[in-house]
């Protein structure tokens, strides 16, 4: 039935926004237009949007959003985020997998996920 999916973020940043998840994240920018960028995951497609333009505050947001990355190499994608500007905050360590958390320049959480 479905063909693919995709989740979007709104950002107030659009500039910042996409530097973060190319440059930092080491992601592909597929396209962009000022109030728009589609961002290339692996499996995942990631909208960036800014309803009133590239800049400008935007409605309060529901802090609800959360982007999961998967790693084969916990350590090795800690470091290379880290040496990217990437402040990590939490870590869950659970029988299925290891969990990290960390947050786009919008606030969203992200997090790596290694599976046991």
């Amino acid at each position: 039935m479905f063909k693919s999916g995709n989740v979007t973020v709104m950002v107030a940043d659009m500039k910042k926004a996409v530097k973060f998840y190319v440059e930092t994240l080491g992601l592909e920018l597929q396209h962009g237009d000022g109030h728009f960028a589609q961002i290339a995951a692996p499996g995942l497609t990631i909208g960036l949007l800014h309803l009133a333009g590239e800049q400008g505050s935007l409605p309060e947001k529901s802090g609800s959003l959360s982007i999961g990355f998967e790693v084969e190499d916990m350590e090795s994608a800690i470091e290379t985020l880290k040496s990217r500007g990437v402040q990590f905050h939490d870590s869950v360590e659970g029988k299925a997998a290891n969990v990290v958390h960390f947050n786009d320049p919008e606030g969203n959480t992200l997090y790596l996920v290694c599976n046991r």
